[in-house]
């Protein structure tokens, strides 16, 4: 299975302009034959509180604009962006994934609003993670910050092949987000395919990129630099049913 992951450095809150770059990266990933493209976390805005701006119906812009791309390109796409919440004032932080026919097959409301930096307040926690099929392989997604609490991974770890972590997780914490992703494919042995955003964001925060995939051994199978917005991988799924025969530790799980 070939990935495409899309480092995007993102312009801040420019919805257009960001659903057009994007778009030139499924084209190329589609040129590449690749099964799969994954963009980071609010993929079109940047990380930005600024709710009443850019948040969407479930319907919206940017939800049209993923399925027209997916189906347009013969490619499964992965993204993040904002909804409106039900109470009309906060936003959902979500992950969604679009089949080959447009057809959107998950979404996912991130678990973790960062409150180090009041994510809290502008965006509602979500309850529940997902599991999905997408080209016959079992995955989950999660977003950034649930990054940082194994026991969220560990609900869907005996259950899927490829876990996705979509982010925008700033260079001065990048060791952490490397070492964490990793951390995340050895314990819960599966796939582990981290896409974290380059550039500046509007707050003056600087991006490392170092997307990432790692196998279901910790095996690093590819990493992206800080100024590289495209880079391609090829999995095996059947590797994670394969180390879990070989070594059955997570049979060993409690509680």
């Amino acid at each position: 299975m070939k990935i495409a992951l899309s480092q995007l450095d993102i312009t801040w809150e420019a919805k257009k302009a960001n659903h057009s770059r994007a778009e030139q990266f499924v084209q190329m990933a589609s040129h590449n034959r690749c099964d799969i493209i994954v963009f980071p976390e609010m993929f079109n805005t940047g990380f930005s509180m600024s709710v009443a701006s850019i948040a969407e119906e479930e319907d919206g812009e940017t939800a049209s604009v993923l399925s027209r791309m997916a189906k347009q390109y013969n490619i499964n796409v992965i993204a993040g962006y904002v909804l409106k919440a039900s109470d009309g004032k906060k936003g959902q932080n979500i992950a969604v994934a679009y089949d080959r026919n447009g057809d959107c097959l998950a979404k996912y409301i991130k678990l973790h609003p960062f409150s180090f930096v009041g994510e809290n307040q502008y965006y509602i926690a979500g309850e529940n993670t997902i599991i999905f099929n997408i080209e016959g392989m079992a995955a989950s997604i999660f977003i950034c910050y649930d990054l940082r609490f194994p026991e969220a991974f560990r609900r869907v770890a005996k259950y899927v092949q490829t876990i996705f972590v979509i982010a925008n997780w700033p260079s001065e914490r990048k060791e952490h987000w490397v070492a964490l992703l990793k951390a995340r494919a050895i314990e819960n042995q599966c796939f582990v395919i981290g896409v974290n955003r380059i550039g500046r964001d509007g707050n003056g925060i600087v991006y490392p990129g170092s997307s990432a995939i790692f196998g279901p051994s910790g095996n690093e199978m590819c990493s992206g630099s800080d100024n590289v917005e495209f880079l391609l991988c090829e999995i095996n799924p059947q590797e994670t049913l394969e180390v879990r025969a070989r070594f059955p530790f997570l049979q060993d799980m409690r509680g």
